[in-house]
């Protein structure tokens, strides 16, 4: 895999297209590929309906070892799946990740999947996505513009400080990625998330990884896999 970073400053469905797959030790040779990543990383410090979806569970447990039959590898993942995580894939809304084995399905309003820690229930993952016409991030403007909105705008409620850690940009198979590490505090607790963005299909991705944020950095490298691993599918 070649990879090659550059380091800036901050400024200011139907069920059978949702699988879930194996550990890859447990799938065929051919499904684990690599592909050709350009990074860039801009940071700072921190300054302070029921049945249907009861039928794709069902679904989602019975046909994860006929995955690699079902989809051309070329469509899953750029690299292996990692061990003791699943991964995800959503053929017919364009989109893939991998998540913690124990982790379980839940409902996330608005959201096209969801999966959390069965324990550590705010610990968790979730997708969703809305059209565009634009055909990249790029498109939405300037990245510092962009990720400043983006969090203090859409992501933190009216009662939350927004603190921005991390910006990472990244380029898989031509498609540009947005992940963004940053914390919410309010009154009563805070978080911690990744945000991993992507415009393809005519839609615009946004998943969301998040945890207690006094668990963050015990946790933090084991959530980072699910925000990295996040792909859009051409559909």
């Amino acid at each position: 895999m070649a990879v090659s970073s550059l380091s800036l400053s901050w400024v200011s469905t139907t069920s059978s297209n949702k699988l879930n797959l194996p550990y890859s030790n447990d799938l065929p040779r051919d499904t684990a590929l690599s592909s050709r990543n350009n990074t860039i990383t801009c940071s700072r410090e921190t300054a302070s309906s029921v049945e249907s979806h009861c039928k794709r569970r069902l679904l989602l447990l019975k046909v994860g070892a006929l995955t690699a039959s079902l989809l051309p590898a070329s469509s899953l993942f750029a690299q292996e799946i990692p061990a003791n995580y699943r991964a995800f894939v959503d053929s017919e809304d364009g989109y893939s990740y991998v998540y913690p084995s124990e982790w379980r399905e839940f409902d996330f309003r608005a959201h096209d999947s969801a999966f959390k820690d069965k324990f550590m229930q705010l610990h968790n993952v979730r997708v969703r996505f809305i059209p565009t016409d634009k055909k990249d991030i790029h498109d939405m403007g300037p990245m510092e513009e962009v990720v400043y909105y983006l969090v203090k705008h859409v992501y933190a409620a009216p009662n939350q400080v927004a603190d921005i850690i991390n910006v990472q940009e990244k380029t898989v198979d031509g498609r540009n990625y947005y992940t963004i590490e940053f914390q919410l505090s309010s009154p009563n607790f805070s978080t911690v998330s990744f945000a991993t963005i992507a415009i393809g299909n005519g839609r615009y991705y946004t998943m969301i990884v998040v945890a207690n944020e006094r668990r963050w950095r015990r946790y933090r490298n084991r959530l980072k896999v699910i925000a990295d691993s996040f792909k859009v599918l051409d559909i």
